[in-house]
């Protein structure tokens, strides 16, 4: 009944609280974030055009309505790059975690597939060794306590079977949780990349417009 047991807790632990414990951050607020900086960019862009059609017939006016525009949307751009920044460090971090929590994974498969190895091959010995034994004892003897000494060891093999067993289904508790984690795990490495992307291409436009 203890057989593998450790190991299958372990698993049974493992999976139930595996993507719970990797505190992601919530991907829809970094896409709005991300979005909100397009926003931004566009808002300046098409207030810039205007003034320039128009930098002819007033210039003057034109050029501080463009600095002040310039000013309050390079403030709530770096508002909101600075929460993005944020976000990309836990998000980091979160890769890095569902890294390790990928080898533990591995390290739980690894045991319980030697669980299940060496539990299928002393099954067979003991179902073609000691258990051919008693029963051919038993047939022999023709005794009461010899064949219940069959059927006993017969029912514990059968026993340990479906323990075995038990292990198989653990063990693919596992094989499921690995891509689950490689999958979560790249979610969170393609939103590093874009809020990266984001972030330098956006300072690199504030600090070629004109202010």
């Amino acid at each position: 009944m203890q057989y593998g047991a450790g190991a299958q807790k372990k698993m049974a632990d493992f999976s139930e609280k595996a993507l719970d414990n990797v505190k992601t951050q919530d991907l829809g607020e970094v896409g709005d974030l991300l979005s909100g900086v397009v926003s931004e960019l566009k808002s300046f862009d098409a207030e810039e055009e205007r003034g320039v059609f128009g930098f002819f017939k007033k210039s003057a006016n034109k050029i501080t309505a463009m600095k002040a525009k310039y000013a309050k949307a390079e403030t709530n751009i770096n508002k909101i790059c600075q929460v993005l920044e944020g976000h990309q460090v836990q998000l980091m971090k979160d890769v890095a975690i569902l890294d390790k929590m990928y080898e533990l994974n591995l390290t739980y498969f690894k045991e319980l597939t030697m669980y299940i190895l060496a539990g299928k091959k002393k099954l067979k010995e003991v179902q073609e060794g000691q258990l051919k034994e008693l029963l051919m004892k038993a047939q022999t003897s023709g005794l009461a306590e010899d064949a219940q000494a069959a059927r006993d060891l017969e029912a514990m093999c059968g026993r340990f079977e479906k323990k075995v067993h038990d292990l198989e289904l653990t063990r693919m508790i596992s094989i499921q949780t690995a891509p689950q984690i490689r999958l979560v795990q790249n979610n969170d490495t393609v939103m590093v990349e874009k809020i990266q992307s984001t972030i330098v291409n956006t300072i690199c436009l504030l600090y070629t417009s004109p202010s």
